[in-house]
């Protein structure tokens, strides 16, 4: 049984982004689908709920006037969160120079340009869920998300406002030490069970990639089983706010791309990355605007209900 816990003194600065930002297109990327215990968008904001170095910590944000942001924070990691409230809002993801030699991908820059990258600094909170998506449907993976958030479930420190009751994400030392039987109860097969805990019992490692840069980050999760390109990608575009990360393996991003820049309505992999390769240091940024806003390639046969990717 989950123990309400008690009210926290909050904490709370204003924040002025240096450019548009829309809180639900960038935020938006963190949420695990509409059963994602650990946070919410309500009429009175993003309410996220997460472990900080500092300890677990509930943090909501809303927009004001303008560009500027109001952010409050309760528990231990209060103080983290609120210091580190612009990184994750995207306030690092300057598009100053986004490259403007293809007007196709120019005008979804435009119609898309208060979407931002967030950056989390939370490494194995974003892991947890991207292994989940290994080999099986996105549906799929949100309801196994849901249902092991909720096992793993502690309640977050309690606003002194009303808000939504979140639970804090998975904590790796008891991911890490859970029977397989709980993970196959939600329908998650020995193999991604074992990447996931194989990852927990290097949990404050995992954590302390949070202060690298992507490059040296993506160096070391490279040496994890079980984590390949695919998944090093979607960690490093939510953890460390990466906007060139390019979800290399993923069965339908390469069709995307190829079909919105080269006409082609089957592509691979190396012609994904040969064709986004002008678009650096926004390739990730890129290939997201293509599946927002571009046009679906052609579909021929039938619909492939497992998405290939690791």
């Amino acid at each position: 049984m989950v123990t309400p816990l008690a009210t926290s003194q909050r904490l709370t600065r204003s924040w002025v982004a240096p450019h548009p930002t829309d809180l639900r297109l960038t935020l938006g990327l963190l949420k695990r689908g509409h059963g994602d215990p650990t946070m919410a968008f309500t009429k009175s904001g993003f309410w996220r709920a997460t472990r900080t170095p500092d300890g677990p910590a509930t943090q909501r944000i809303r927009a004001t006037a303008g560009q500027t942001f109001e952010v409050d924070a309760w528990g231990a990691g209060a103080q983290w969160l609120v210091d580190r409230a612009p990184v994750l809002i995207g306030g690092n993801d300057d598009h100053a120079e986004f490259p403007d030699h293809d007007a196709s991908v120019l005008h979804l820059h435009h119609k898309y340009r208060t979407m931002r990258t967030p950056c989390t600094q939370a490494v194995f909170e974003a892991l947890f869920p991207v292994v989940l998506e290994q080999k099986v449907t996105g549906k799929e993976a949100r309801s196994s998300y849901a249902r092991l958030a909720r096992h793993f479930g502690e309640l977050a420190p309690q606003p002194d406002c009303a808000g939504p009751a979140l639970l804090l994400p998975p904590e790796p030392h008891r991911v890490a030490d859970a029977p397989s039987h709980v993970f196959h109860s939600a329908n998650v097969e020995l193999k991604r069970s074992s990447v996931i805990k194989r990852a927990a019992t290097r949990g404050e490692a995992l954590e302390r990639l949070g202060e690298l840069s992507p490059d040296n980050a993506r160096a070391a999760l490279r040496i994890l089983p079980g984590i390949g390109p695919w998944s090093i990608a979607e960690i490093l575009t939510i953890a460390l706010g990466d906007a060139d990360a390019v979800s290399v393996g993923d069965f339908h991003l390469k069709n995307w791309v190829s079909w919105n820049l080269a006409g082609e309505p089957r592509g691979t992999d190396e012609l994904m990355l040969e064709l986004l390769e002008p678009f650096r240091p926004f390739r990730g940024r890129v290939a997201r605007l293509l599946q927002m806003g571009g046009n679906s390639p052609p579909k021929y046969g039938p619909r492939l209900s497992i998405q290939q990717r690791w």
